[in-house]
């Protein structure tokens, strides 16, 4: 998910999405110790995604720069 992307959620969504996220990198974690992962970067993709959004409730929380 693209920072553009994540911007335009409410705080609602935000919250959903990181949820989500949260659950997607322990599901992967958990198919990457029993050898079922495909797409190991895809790790990498959610960590990522993970820390853009809590930057970005950091960012409103502070009342940061809004792009």
């Amino acid at each position: 998910m693209r920072t553009k992307e994540i911007r335009d959620l409410s705080a609602e969504e935000l919250d959903a999405q990181l949820k989500n996220s949260k659950q997607e990198l322990f599901n992967l974690r958990f198919q990457l110790v029993t050898g079922q992962l495909d797409n190991p970067m895809r790790i990498r993709d959610v960590k990522r995604t993970i820390a853009r959004i809590k930057t970005i409730m950091r960012e409103r929380e502070t009342g940061g720069v809004d792009r």
